[in-house]
């Protein structure tokens, strides 16, 4: 990659070979295995597409920024970060659907979860999208984990698959269940 002949190449395809996201493309095969060997300025072109002027990685779902696990930030984003509260109600109200839906379940192939999510992202800022997810995914947890238990209080019997005791679910409220913080306790 570093031969004059293959920089004339590189140059000659209108590729800047110092741009940031060049280097994180380059990086990218390197990392791999792929190594940069056997390859062509096309399929260059193609990897940088996947990465912005600042050779961030641009997720293909939401053509957003800052949603990579890195080596760098593995151990960084698992903590509390302010949401928006316009995102926790959409959450809840989902989970609270979802939960009585699918009987307390799961259901990956209905759920609309991934909505709630890429709304959540283009809200906050390129840095803070990791840890906002994380985030999210906590104020879930512990919307469910309301609405489980008040599932059994109303019949001690009740699991998940079974239907959900009618009226079980409505007195909980969103902020009822925040200012519990059972599973978020760090005050936002």
């Amino acid at each position: 990659m570093n031969s004059s002949s293959v920089q004339k190449q590189l140059k000659a395809a209108g590729i800047d070979t110092n741009s940031k996201k060049y280097k994180a493309a380059l990086s990218e095969m390197m990392k791999n295995g792929n190594g940069a060997m056997f390859t062509n300025v096309q399929a260059i072109k193609n990897l940088m597409s996947q990465y912005d002027k600042n050779g961030d990685w641009i997720d293909p779902n939401t053509g957003l920024t800052g949603l990579a696990v890195t080596d760098e930030n593995r151990n960084s984003y698992k903590h509390i970060i302010s949401i928006p509260e316009s995102s926790r109600e959409e959450m809840f109200e989902l989970a609270k659907k979802e939960f009585l839906n699918e009987n307390g379940t799961l259901n990956g192939d209905t759920t609309k979860r991934e909505s709630v999510y890429n709304n959540l992202y283009r809200k906050m800022d390129k840095d803070d999208r990791l840890s906002a997810g994380w985030t999210m995914e906590q104020y879930e947890h512990q919307y469910r984990q309301a609405f489980a238990e008040a599932a059994k209080v109303e019949d001690p019997t009740w699991r998940a698959g079974k239907p959900i005791p009618a009226g079980a679910l409505d007195g909980i409220t969103r902020e009822s269940v925040e200012s519990g913080r059972k599973s978020v306790d760090i005050k936002l």
